[in-house]
């Protein structure tokens, strides 16, 4: 009776310190205590080279075929198309290189479905690229376009580069046409009467009387 009691007893406390444990972790500990238990580890976030992938980024990009419409381009000239185009699922990669290279990417292969749709349906590489332009915007262009504001961020640096290059031409001609300066040399070359601010007439009637006086 007395060990019955003594084993009750030291179950009760274990009881009773397992419940202060329980009680202290937090909720969502023990809910992923929980998770892990039923189904194992769950899996972290996926991330792209640039940060958490964007799965639910997808856009269709769908354009009725032309009448009696036939593939536009070839499959290669299809994948040229793609690489113009940017994955939207938060990597820096064009369509056809990340779904060539991440087979866990859910963004691309859509993207490229929409594209083979688009080139069977007889569209060309400009308009496929402006319909997605117009569903993700211009985002989704790996090379801006070439037209308004855009045009100008791209021109601006080639502008400033020959204004750069004009200017220092220009400051090197004026250099090489700038004048020395008179050497030392010729300051002291000066003639007697340039020093003593004699007029030529005087310095003539000076000379007369020096040789008037020699003789």
């Amino acid at each position: 009776m007395e060990r019955t009691q003594r084993y009750s007893r030291r179950e009760f406390l274990g009881a009773m310190g397992a419940g202060v444990v329980g009680l202290a972790l937090p909720d969502r500990a023990r809910g992923q205590d929980s998770q892990q238990d039923g189904q194992g580890a769950s899996p972290g976030p996926r991330t792209t080279m640039s940060g958490p992938m964007r799965e639910s980024a997808y856009r269709p990009v769908v354009l009725p075929p032309k009448p009696g419409a036939k593939s536009s381009m070839s499959d290669v000239q299809r994948d040229a198309l793609e690489h113009q185009l940017h994955c939207q699922c938060g990597c820096t990669l064009d369509v056809f290189t990340c779904r060539t290279t991440d087979f866990t990417c859910p963004v691309s292969p859509p993207m490229h479905s929409d594209i083979v749709n688009l080139v069977l349906g007889g569209y060309t590489a400009v308009e496929i690229l402006d319909a997605f332009r117009r569903t993700y915007g211009e985002r989704v262009l790996m090379s801006p376009v070439r037209e308004g504001f855009n045009w100008a961020g791209y021109v601006a640096p080639f502008v400033a580069l020959g204004a750069a290059t004009v200017a220092v031409g220009a400051l090197i001609r004026r250099w090489r046409e700038t004048p020395a300066p008179a050497s030392a040399a010729g300051v002291g070359a000066a003639s007697p009467a340039d020093a003593s601010g004699a007029t030529p007439d005087e310095m003539a009637r000076l000379e007369a009387a020096i040789r008037d006086d020699t003789h």
